[in-house]
């Protein structure tokens, strides 16, 4: 096994054969009563022991991390695919394949999801990929302006479920923001924890909600060992980590993107996708989502790459791909895509065997590359990408270039965010044209006129 040294589960374990019961601190015997829809319990990625639905993420028999499994509605493909149709435009329109209870739309949430697929001729003709065949999903759309809306929707419902009061998690900021936002619609308490030196775009963001917000002098993996020691401590009583103990509820909002793009590409696989890392867990949902739309009927099963993307400043998962090592070695962040900047992804094993399975890749590009990519997207769709969304954009450029992305096949690129959050990343160069006096000469003279 590759995982070793995860920290402690904050729970008592007793196992049986392969399948193991829990108790968690700070509830009352959650699994007995627990209503999340179609989830069947957890499963161990590493060695496969189940257990009862819980605030539990990491195995007690080999400390691998847990993920949901389900008893998922097979049988009707063209049923379940109306069904989804009718149902909200939100990520509650794929309830019956999520762990929500039934009547999720009808909770106080935020109600993320369903945003744009954009047909991105322009970005396709500057990057050489043929007309009608580039996409950008933009999720900056969302609540909060950021995908983690998905997941923070999942892990609340999950925190209901479980009777816990207070909703935190360490975070890169664009997360702290959206916990803030989902515990105050949701009536919750919120804590969340970031490294000291965010842009203070998402400072701003996270703190307006009226929760706690703590900054940690550290980088986010300092932070992120602070709130898995918190978890063990009386402290911590009643508090659900989203990205902690609730985080095999948490992932599971990633498989959300899967099944809209498929959905908005007419219920169609795309060919390729290029989705960023930070810890890896989209990816890897993304990944376990088309792979459930296969399963289901709902989608034609065909060959698809993913490809990942990282900033040269944080990039141990394509330092690992490059040097064909399936362990990924930490590294210290030095980036401007702080979204992204997480030197011990916890799911990076993971993203390199998806890689390598669809027969794609993981490649990085630096700070200079990822704010040109940035201003490209802007320039020719009007998106504007967080830096997370340039480094997806800068990725694909450097693949076509490499040759690596087909031109030719449908691709989808994520962009993760909205630009307003990093403005520090291009303001420097993104300024004012001419400062001219208010007459028509002044615009002739400026050379404005055409």
């Amino acid at each position: 096994m590759r995982r070793k040294g995860l920290a402690s589960m904050a729970v008592q374990t007793v196992a049986t054969e392969n399948t193991a019961t829990s108790t968690t601190s700070g509830t009352s015997d959650p699994a007995a009563t627990v209503d999340l829809g179609p989830a069947s319990g957890l499963s161990c990625r590493e060695c496969g022991t189940t257990f009862p639905l819980g605030p539990i993420f990491a195995c007690a028999e080999c400390f691998g991390p847990l993920e949901v499994a389900y008893d998922l509605p097979l049988g009707d493909p063209e049923a379940l695919r109306a069904r989804i149709e009718a149902g909200p435009a939100n990520i509650w329109r794929y309830a019956p394949l999520l762990p929500v209870p039934a009547d999720v739309a009808d909770k106080p949430n935020l109600n993320p999801g369903w945003t744009k697929l954009v047909k991105a001729d322009n970005l396709a003709r500057e990057l050489g990929v043929q007309q009608g065949k580039l996409f950008v999903k933009d999720d900056s759309g969302n609540p909060t302006h950021s995908f983690k809306d998905r997941v923070v929707a999942q892990a609340l419902e999950a925190a209901r479920a479980f009777g816990f009061t207070t909703l935190s998690c360490s975070s890169t900021g664009n997360l702290a923001g959206a916990v803030g936002a989902a515990a105050a619609r949701a009536g919750f308490r919120s804590c969340v924890f970031i490294p000291h030196d965010l842009e203070q775009g998402k400072v701003v963001m996270a703190a307006v909600y009226g929760g706690e917000l703590v900054g940690i002098e550290g980088n986010y993996d300092d932070v992120n060992r602070f709130c898995s020691e918190l978890i063990g401590d009386p402290l911590g009583e009643g508090w659900g980590f989203v990205n902690v103990n609730l985080r095999p509820y948490y992932g599971e909002g990633s498989k959300t993107l899967a099944y809209e793009i498929c959905e908005q590409l007419g219920w169609e696989l795309p060919d390729q996708l290029v989705i960023p890392i930070a810890s890896g867990s989209q990816l890897t949902k993304i990944d376990k989502g088309l792979k459930e739309l296969i399963a289901l009927g709902l989608v034609a099963d065909k060959p698809y790459k993913i490809f990942g993307a990282q900033a040269e400043g944080c990039s141990p998962v394509s330092a690992a791909f490059k040097a064909g090592h399936d362990v990924v070695r930490p590294q210290k962040p030095n980036t401007i895509a702080k979204s992204l900047a997480i030197g011990n992804p916890a799911d990076g094993p993971y993203v390199l065997d998806i890689a390598r399975r669809t027969g794609g890749a993981v490649e990085d590009v630096n700070d200079e590359q990822v704010v040109d990519a940035i201003k490209l997207l802007a320039r020719t769709e009007g998106i504007f990408a967080e830096t997370a969304g340039g480094v997806t954009v800068g990725v694909t450029k450097k693949l076509v270039e490499a040759g690596l992305i087909d031109p030719s096949l449908t691709t989808v690129v994520l962009n993760t965010g909205d630009g307003l959050k990093t403005l520090d990343a291009v303001a420097e160069t993104s300024q004012a044209t001419a400062t001219i006096k208010p007459s028509l000469e002044a615009f002739r003279s400026a050379g404005l006129a055409g």
